[in-house]
């Protein structure tokens, strides 16, 4: 959490703020999130353009245009990931930063705030025109929301795994972008249970559960995203498909299908919530 998406409200709330904006300056808090900040990124992100707001999986990727000649017109991309608690907020250029505000990107008419409690989120650099050259992006799987994605690509992806389909659906080097709260709703909706092997699942059924990969993901955008704990939009608003959730931190609670008490799991470390009735 933060999910694909969440990561897509967040571009999408970004993208007229910030698109043909320049960059200002790049201020660091502190040396490090998952990985190092490098201080000569700073200086490096000064005086570029970014051209667009792109997304990847978990990641946002600013495409960000070098017009002084320093990059031979290459450009370099911006890479963010905002692991388990982080966001990204437009604020006042006046704003006086908080507890947790790490990093600032800085317009001349607003400031792009990262803030991570947990400070498992990632400033990444790329140089060059192609940001799927960078190894974090290079691992990722394909687009659940891509037209390459569906049940006969889902089908074909799972014969022969023995994983249990719930950990394999939030594989990134599977599907990219898929946590833990999509994964439970998905095969909620598709009536698939969280522990069946993937490869046991059958051709209609696979078609069933990407079908409900692409649903749960759509209306989850449409709502603004799910704000179960530090999330929040660039403005500081919060997402609400938290509230339509049908299993998802709901253990105890009856099913809103059957009725039968929804039950959580551990699988991977994760905590696993389904119907023992509805999921097969």
């Amino acid at each position: 959490m933060p999910e694909l998406p969440e990561v897509e409200v967040s571009r999408l709330g970004l993208l007229p703020h910030l698109t043909g904006r320049t960059i200002v300056r790049a201020v660091f808090r502190v040396s490090g999130l998952r990985y190092a900040l490098p201080p000569e990124l700073a200086a490096k992100l000064a005086g570029r353009r970014v051209r667009a707001i792109l997304r990847r999986g978990k990641y946002l990727l600013f495409d960000c245009a070098d017009e002084s000649g320093r990059d031979n017109g290459n450009g370099g991309w911006l890479i963010v990931h905002l692991g388990m608690s982080g966001s990204l907020r437009l604020v006042a250029v006046d704003a006086p930063a908080q507890k947790h505000d790490h990093v600032d990107i800085v317009f001349p008419e607003t400031v792009l705030r990262l803030r991570d409690p947990r400070r498992f989120g990632a400033v990444l650099w790329h140089e060059g025109a192609d940001a799927g050259r960078h190894p974090a992006i290079a691992a990722l799987g394909i687009e659940p929301l891509s037209p390459e994605f569906g049940g006969q690509w889902l089908y074909a992806a799972t014969r022969r795994r023995n994983t249990p389909i719930k950990p394999w659906l939030m594989d990134g080097h599977v599907l990219a972008g898929i946590g833990n709260i999509y994964a439970s709703e998905a095969l909620f909706r598709a009536g698939v249970a969280p522990t069946r092997a993937a490869g046991r699942i059958g051709r209609e059924r696979c078609h069933e559960l990407a079908a409900a990969i692409r649903a749960t993901l759509e209306e989850s955008i449409a709502a603004g995203g799910s704000s179960v704990r530090d999330y929040v939009h660039s403005d500081g608003g919060a997402g609400s498909f938290q509230v339509k959730c049908a299993v998802y931190g709901r253990a105890g609670e009856p099913c809103r299908i059957c009725g039968a008490a929804i039950r959580a799991l551990r699988q991977a470390g994760r905590a696993t919530f389904h119907c023992p009735r509805c999921q097969r």
